[in-house]
């Protein structure tokens, strides 16, 4: 049984004329005849009842309409969202990130996503986590690549994978050599942290109470770049997401471990709000990137 089958079926079921549902199907009559004929052999049915030039259903007949009416219409649906998707994105997209993803993950997302809609204008904007959730609530931005927030009722978090905080060092540093580091070795360490106002900085601060550890502060930041740039150029040391790991900057990336600082990214929206179809298909190209990502790990 096709699926042509059944439009034919639907058309002579509707008009119970075979002349006219050959018209509106834009076939011969004895075509039509023909595929009913096919259609009631796979039924086992006979689905019209033909007395001379009147035709009527039978309830075979009856039965079977009112059962694939309702797929038919599905079928109708799906080849006019196809056919809409067919037709360029437009508009504009509003993004908040964290300084972690703007390094990497972001612009291969907008590299992949501006490729394939040229004509969507895409605002991105670097925040704290704690900005972020206020701008998706007031809906000043469309989505965010963000962390879950601690108290966000009005807000949807799609988790979408768990990144590992990591020692930054640079290559004459003392601990550049080494594998893995616990954070109680991080003790009385000259170090550079983002400040208090990042979520960041916050679970580094219980890690560190776990490991009983003080480290010497001696910068805060609100940047990840020049944390970077400044553990490269000198002995002082950091600690960023893994997903901000450039391809070379002459620094090393070493693990830590009891405990180890997790954090999860993931997807933000505004609860309950509509999704313009280019805001929908940025969150797709997402998700596509970061699953490729975590095929290469």
């Amino acid at each position: 049984m096709e699926l042509r089958h059944l439009r034919y079926f639907e058309a002579l079921a509707e008009t119970l004329n075979f002349t006219r549902a050959a018209e509106r199907m834009h076939v011969t009559q004895s075509t039509l005849s023909h595929q009913i004929r096919q259609l009631e052999d796979e039924a086992g049915q006979l689905l019209f009842n033909r007395v001379g030039k009147r035709i009527s259903m039978t309830d075979a007949g009856e039965v079977l309409l009112a059962e694939i009416t309702p797929a038919l219409r599905q079928i109708d649906r799906a080849i006019r969202a196809v056919r809409e998707d067919e037709q360029p994105l437009a508009g504009e997209v509003c993004v908040g990130t964290t300084q972690s993803f703007s390094v990497q993950l972001i612009p291969q997302c907008l590299s992949t996503f501006l490729s394939l809609h040229p004509s969507v204008r895409v605002v991105v904007e670097e925040l704290s986590a704690d900005e972020i959730a206020a701008r998706i609530a007031e809906q000043s931005l469309d989505l965010a690549v963000s962390y879950q927030p601690d108290h966000a009722d009005s807000l949807f978090f799609e988790p979408l994978f768990s990144e590992e905080l990591r020692l930054v060092v640079g290559g004459a540093h003392a601990m550049a050599a080494r594998k893995r580091a616990r954070m109680a070795e991080l003790h009385g360490m000259r170090m550079a942290l983002l400040s208090r106002r990042f979520a960041t900085r916050r679970l580094l601060d219980d890690c560190f109470r776990a490991a009983e550890a003080e480290p010497q502060i001696v910068a805060e930041l609100n940047s990840v770049a020049p944390m970077l740039e400044l553990a490269r150029r000198t002995d002082i040391a950091t600690i960023v997401g893994s997903g901000a790991q450039p391809p070379d900057l002459g620094l090393k990336f070493i693990p830590l471990e009891n405990p180890t600082p997790l954090r999860t990214p993931g997807l933000l929206w505004k609860r309950g709000a509509s999704r313009e179809k280019a805001v929908s298909a940025f969150a797709a190209t997402v998700r596509r990137i970061v699953g490729a990502l975590n095929q290469d790990l």
